[in-house]
């Protein structure tokens, strides 16, 4: 019979090897301090551009390792006005994204407000606003009761599933989390990035609700960082790296939670992973500054607002190939009126056809 770590004597007293992380831990500190002066030393346009790209990507990101697709244009637009963002024209979002947000919001915003367990509640009830997680009713807003068995992350079709984790049972919850919770407000001498690899695991480990444990566990994580910043500005996103590394996040998590309590194992695969998540925030700034420069280039072209839309969509991730008949349902015209602003923007060389390939020709930005 497998022994998971929440059997383990002395369970939830992890220990690590200080001499294995401490280079890695002084590092990712260094790159993470780098990082947010960096942001911070750009205009306030700036800034804020990159802040909203970065939430954009937590939100999506984190859904997406569950297997949830969002809209991302809607997690954009209720992010911006959430934070008073002129992004132009906002798409109406649906209440799941909108509950999405508000937690990631609630986390990254508020990251210095005690984390609660009915802050926790919110956060679950914001995640499933119709009581079901797909057609399955859940207990939302409180912890599981197992009443349909023990709490299991399983694999496989029906009959031959491979059980990858059990988690503590139902009557355990209500102490395993005052523990946790009490632990994550306390005034240890644990490195605060440290405390935030700890918090996801520990987290994830107890798994107290019947779904949504890892949305939950990652906006956790948010928060502690955040609080390891003391800033709520946010430049990163670690959501976005786990998603990248999906299967080697599943394979460290699965081989921890069966192992002892030494968590030394998990804690250097989750400052390298945050490291990577520093690369990926590079990426981004090149992204906002290409896309700053490129608008102040452009300051006195007489863009239609049709244009001006899908240039900005160009920059902030288009799914997919830019095609005229994708044009004109996106702007709501008709086809002539696409081919005209997509004819406009090539002639400015704004626009380039892409290589042959399929039956629609398709269209980049060149001048990025």
């Amino acid at each position: 019979m497998t022994t998971y770590i929440h059997t383990r004597a002395g369970w939830p007293k992890f220990h690590w090897n200080n001499d294995k992380i401490a280079l890695r831990l002084a590092d990712v500190r260094h790159r993470q301090g780098r990082l947010v002066g960096r942001m911070e030393n750009l205009g306030f346009q700036l800034r804020a551009e990159a802040f909203l790209e970065t939430l954009t990507e937590e939100a999506t990101k984190s859904s997406e390792i569950e297997g949830e697709a969002l809209d991302k244009d809607q997690v954009r637009s209720s992010i911006a006005r959430r934070l008073g963002m002129d992004i132009g024209a906002l798409k109406p979002a649906d209440r799941h994204v909108e509950g999405v947000v508000e937690m990631v919001l609630d986390a990254t915003q508020k990251f210095a407000e005690p984390l609660t367990e009915e802050r926790l509640f919110a956060w679950h009830a914001a995640l499933f606003p119709t009581g079901r997680s797909g057609i399955s009713r859940i207990a939302v807003g409180s912890w599981r009761d197992d009443r349909k068995g023990p709490m299991q992350v399983v694999s496989g079709p029906t009959g031959r599933e491979r059980v990858h984790y059990q988690a503590p049972p139902a009557p355990k919850l209500r102490r395993e989390m005052q523990v946790f919770l009490k632990w994550c407000e306390g005034r240890e001498t644990v490195d605060p990035v440290l405390k935030a690899a700890l918090a996801h695991l520990w987290f994830v480990t107890i798994h107290p609700f019947d779904d949504g444990n890892g949305r939950i566990a990652r906006a956790i994580t948010d928060l502690m960082l955040a609080r390891s910043e003391h800033s709520a500005q946010r430049f990163y996103s670690m959501s976005a790296q786990i998603r990248l590394e999906r299967k080697a996040y599943y394979d460290i998590l699965e081989a921890t939670q069966k192992g002892t309590l030494d968590v030394t194992a998990w804690v250097e695969w989750f400052l390298e992973c945050l490291s990577r998540a520093f690369d990926h925030a590079e990426d981004t700034l090149v992204l906002v500054l290409g896309k700053a420069r490129f608008w102040a280039k452009y300051a006195s072209g007489s863009f239609n607002p049709r244009q001006r839309a899908m240039i900005n969509r160009l920059f902030d991730g288009f799914v997919g190939k830019l095609t005229s008949s994708k044009w004109a349902k996106i702007a709501k015209c008709s086809q002539d009126t696409a081919l005209r602003d997509i004819d406009d923007l090539v002639k400015l060389g704004i626009l380039a056809k892409d290589a042959a390939g399929g039956r629609s020709t398709s269209y980049s930005l060149t001048d990025v």
